[in-house]
Parts: C-alpha cells; sequence; structure tokens
C-alpha cells in the first residue's frame, strides 16, 4: 500500500471532492484513491490460494470472488473518470445501475442451480417467491452497493463497517458450516483491518468506488447465500440509515422545497452539527456493533 500510495501522488492521481461537501473536506482533494484496488487483489488471491488448499474453491466462492471483482472494475472506470477528468461525478447512474444490474443478474443464474427461490422471513420461515425471488436478489445485490458507495464519506468509516459487517457474517458462516463464504469473508476482515491502517483519518488513501461499491455487492450476495437475505437490513442498519437519509432529504426537497436533514448522506449532517469525523467513526462503529451482535443472538 505505501507503494500504491507513492505512485499515486507522482502520478497526481488523486480523490476531487465535490464543491457541494463540507468545505473542511476541500483539504482531503488530491488524496489517492481507488485503494480499494489492493484489498480486492489481496481477497482474491488469498480466496484462491487457501480455497485451493482446502479443496472449497467451488462455485459459491467463486460467484463471490465474481461480483467483487466485477463490482470492482465498475467502481475502477468510474474512479478513473473522476481522476482523469478532474471531478468528482464518474459513471452516469444509469451506466453505473446496468453494471450492476448485470452483475446481479449473474449471481442468480449461479445461485438458481444450487438453491430454491425462497425467501427466509426472520420468526416465520421460508417463503417461495420463484421468479421474484431473482428480482430480489437483483434489487437486493444492487441496492447494497449503492448503500456502502454512500455510506464511503468519511476517513475509515466504511472500512470499520465493513469489518464488523463481513466478521458477523463470517460467524454465520462458521456456524452453518459454509467453509466457501467463512473463507471470502475472512479475507474480507484481513483485508479491511490491513487497509484500515492507511484509510483512518487523516486518510492517506481513499478505497473509492472501487472498494465502496464491491463490498457492498458482495456483502449482499453474502447474506443470501446463507440464507438470511433479510437480516443484512439490521447488521448493515449502518448504510440503510445513510441511504433512507438521501431518499428522504431528496424527496423532502422535491416536494416541499425543505431539508430534513443539513446535508445527506446523515454522516455530513452530524459533521454540520459539529461532530468530529473520529466522533461520527465511531458512534457508527457502536451501532454496528450493537446490530451484529443481537443479530448474532438471534440467529445462533
Amino acid at each position: 500500500m505505501p507503494f500504491l500510495i507513492r505512485y499515486f501522488r507522482s502520478k497526481h492521481e488523486g480523490q476531487t471532492i465535490r464543491a457541494e461537501g463540507p468545505k473542511w473536506h476541500k483539504k482531503k482533494n488530491g488524496t489517492p484513491t481507488m485503494g480499494g484496488f489492493l484489498f480486492i487483489v489481496a481477497i482474491v488471491i488469498s480466496c484462491v490460494l487457501y480455497g485451493l488448499m482446502v479443496h472449497k474453491l467451488n462455485a459459491m466462492l467463486m460467484i463471490l470472488l465474481f461480483v467483487l471483482i466485477l463490482y470492482g472494475l465498475l467502481g475502477m472506470w468510474d474512479d478513473s473518470i473522476k481522476i482523469f477528468e478532474s471531478r468528482n461525478l464518474g459513471l452516469r447512474a444509469w451506466q453505473k445501475l446496468l453494471g450492476q444490474i448485470v452483475g446481479g443478474i449473474i449471481f442468480s443464474i449461479v445461485y438458481t442451480h444450487y438453491f430454491p427461490l425462497a425467501l427466509r422471513i426472520p420468526g416465520y420461515g421460508d417463503v417461495s417467491l420463484g421468479f421474484f425471488y431473482i428480482l430480489f436478489m437483483i434489487f437486493w445485490i444492487t441496492g447494497f452497493s449503492n448503500a456502502v458507495n454512500l455510506a464511503d464519506g468519511l476517513d475509515g468509516l466504511v472500512s470499520g463497517l465493513a469489518f464488523i459487517s463481513f466478521l458477523t457474517y463470517g460467524i454465520i458462516a462458521m456456524y452453518q458450516h459454509q467453509t466457501d463464504v467463512l473463507i471470502f469473508c475472512a479475507a474480507v476482515v484481513g483485508g479491511m483491518l490491513a487497509f484500515f491502517i492507511y484509510n483512518h483519518k487523516p486518510a492517506q488513501i481513499f478505497m473509492g468506488d472501487m472498494g465502496s461499491l464491491a463490498l457492498g455487492g458482495s456483502l449482499a450476495a453474502v447474506s443470501i447465500l446463507l440464507h438470511h437475505e433479510l437480516s443484512l437490513l439490521w447488521i448493515g442498519l449502518v448504510f440503510v440509515i445513510e441511504t433512507l437519509s438521501v431518499i428522504i432529504q431528496v424527496t423532502s426537497f422535491k416536494l416541499t422545497g425543505k431539508r430534513v436533514f443539513k446535508m445527506t448522506p446523515i454522516h455530513h449532517h452530524f459533521e454540520l452539527m459539529g461532530w468530529s469525523e473520529w466522533k461520527i467513526d465511531i458512534v457508527f462503529w457502536c451501532v454496528a456493533l450493537f446490530t451484529s451482535i443481537t443479530a448474532l443472538m438471534v440467529i445462533l
């Protein structure tokens, strides 16, 4: 990572901070981005090598790696536009959405060859949805890839949240004896720990859309493969709240001309209230820890 940071700095390839964001974020302008490239490579190598060692390099592990790589490449394309054209907005919304939907479709095709098209409702059981479950999977993976992307606005925030979420699902995978999913989750946890060294405030490098889209899509895919899909609404509550804050803000402004929050996603709202980045990170991580621990208490 130090080599990658020095390389990006030598090429003046850094993040362009959006003008409408908090004004004190302007000092982050030029900070290297696309750090997600390195932890994606590390995760893939770890999974492939260990998967081969324990004879678990199967379809489930491969489809998780596929989602990670595809969404990572989609984010890389987005980041590249931002870097080389020196603007904060990358791909057009429809281009990004199309790529995410294609990834969801391919995941769904593989999934249907191994598992029934049923959604687990907590406290009730499995409900067969047929074709509608395929639509659900596409929506789930696309939605959470965007949700994690929205949350990636503060130094270290998403790397900490991803560490907690994937650790939680890794424990569930271990309990269910799904070694393939466990290998993937463990690799992501290790990647997040290492990346956090360079990503905590003040960040030396950002993960970029390459990292956040890949993590979000993979997290949703893991929840589906473990057949605890809706648990992600609780385990990933911070991501859900970040997304809802944007939806509420946009809807309110269009309908009434008034804003509910000072700025969205909601982590910026707390910044404008005077909270430091570290305080927001720690509070949000504590919320994630609480939801993850309580989810494990119910599931296990």
